[in-house]
């Protein structure tokens, strides 16, 4: 269904047609079609959907469209909409919506949901407790799969997964997990203790929750249980959630590695004035370190004088360093992010980098020196063969000097506990500038005798 025909349906206020046609779509797709309306307009369009549908498409909404509706929404309407939300849904519905709003919602939320809502708002941040939901299927090992069939009809239909039970003890203490799929394929008298899975693996609330996401992954869970320091379940982490914090993250690092401090709302919800305040601060320091190859640049005038040309070999220098560095920080971040990279590699990553600024370098040379030679032959005032000695060397050293840089400053940043992606090109390229103006000078004026 196409954003006109909507328009078009309401304009004519022929609601039947847009509703059955509405029913039929995905509610991840109504909630972009109604994210593209008006406010007016979307709100007129979320009445007509089925009260099943509604929530998922509530549930998928932009912030902006989301508080446009709970503005619009009556009581009765809220307290629907909030009754069917999963709890991790309602959890970020709060923690996006201005105080105002969120008083609105709590007050239409029951006893039980709001405690446990002001649990998981108590939880660090970045925290797996902080993206968990408690809305899972529990088992005891001594259960029939008959019995545990019969537990998930009647409390399935409330939860976020089905498709994995967490087996507890009496204290909730986590022992083991069962899919419906060996449910399935087990007779209806077999205990659930002969066929859970022993030792599962699960996450402590406390736990970051990027880490949390990549062992999800990594083990291809559907959920990661979340257990507190008691080894009790308190909560599961569904993929989506786990998704949604490998976005963030990406979106964050790619902030970070462009000199920019991130923000949680996006591009267009984010005035000029915030984004100019992202953005000054790194800019500042930068621009302030650039000062230093100035500095330097001051310092050999008299080389500048001698030979006037070297200064037009300054940026080729400055340029092939700055992009050498960023495709070592680049190719390290993304090796750290994803686990192919330890510290403990450290020595292995800084030789391989060696080996490949070496490769690299020399083939820039031969080309560099080949090109200074026809350019500049027979010239009065130096040898090509002297001036195409001193850039090559140059060249080598810094884009050496470069490939180190970018694979050691994010592995020292990780070691740190820093996030990599500060060490991104932006901060490499001011670093490799300063120094590969110095070394050019220094060679320079050892091999043209200025």
């Amino acid at each position: 269904m196409t954003l006109e025909k909507i328009r078009e349906l309401l304009e004519n206020k022929d609601y039947k047609t847009l509703k059955a046609q509405l029913s039929e779509e995905n509610p991840a797709d109504v909630a972009l079609l109604l994210d593209d309306l008006t406010k007016e307009e979307a709100v007129v369009a979320y009445r007509l959907l089925p009260k099943d549908q509604a929530t998922d498409v509530f549930a998928h909404l932009e912030g902006d469209n989301r508080e446009a509706l709970i503005t619009a929404f009556s009581d009765k309407e809220l307290e629907d909409v909030i009754k069917d939300l999963f709890i991790d849904d309602t959890v970020d519905l709060i923690e996006e919506m201005p105080a105002s709003v969120v008083k609105r919602i709590l007050k239409h939320t029951d006893p039980e949901s709001r405690l446990i809502i002001n649990e998981i708002l108590n939880y660090p941040k970045d925290s797996a407790g902080s993206i968990m939901t408690t809305e899972f299927v529990t088992l005891r090992a001594n259960m029939t799969v008959e019995e545990a069939f019969d537990r998930i009809r009647r409390t399935g239909v409330d939860k976020e997964t089905i498709y994995t039970c967490y087996v507890t003890s009496d204290k909730k203490e986590l022992l083991g997990t069962v899919s419906v799929k060996e449910l399935l394929l087990s007779d209806y008298s077999t205990k659930i203790g002969d066929i859970m899975e022993d030792n599962p693996i699960s996450v402590k609330t406390t736990d970051d929750r990027e880490e949390t996401a990549k062992q999800l992954t990594h083990y291809d869970f559907i959920a990661m249980p979340v257990t507190d320091g008691d080894n009790r379940l308190v909560g599961i982490v569904t993929f989506d959630d786990a998704m949604d914090v490998i976005e963030d993250e990406t979106e964050e690092d790619f902030a970070i590695m462009a000199a920019i401090t991130p923000s949680e709302d996006d591009y267009l919800h984010t005035s000029v004035l915030t984004h100019a305040k992202n953005r000054i601060v790194w800019l500042l320091f930068l621009m302030l370190s650039a000062t230093i190859t100035g500095l330097i640049i001051s310092h050999y005038e008299e080389a500048f004088s001698a030979i006037p040309i070297l200064v037009s070999f300054i940026p080729m220098l400055m340029d092939t360093g700055g992009n050498c560095g960023s495709q070592s920080s680049t190719m390290i971040i993304r090796g750290l992010a994803l686990d192919e990279i330890k510290f403990k590699d450290f020595f292995r990553v800084m030789f391989k980098e060696f080996g490949i600024s070496i490769a690299v370098g020399i083939l820039l040379v031969i080309v560099n020196s080949i090109r200074i030679a026809f350019m500049y032959r027979g010239s009065s005032e130096f040898s090509s063969l002297s001036l195409a000695l001193a850039v090559g060397i140059t060249l080598q050293l810094t884009i050496t000097l470069s490939k180190i840089l970018g694979c050691i400053l994010p592995m020292a940043a990780k070691k740190l506990n820093l996030d990599p992606a500060i060490m991104a090109a932006p901060l490499i390229t001011t670093i490799v500038d300063t120094c590969s103006v110095l070394i050019f000078f220094k060679v320079s004026i050892l091999i043209l005798h200025i």
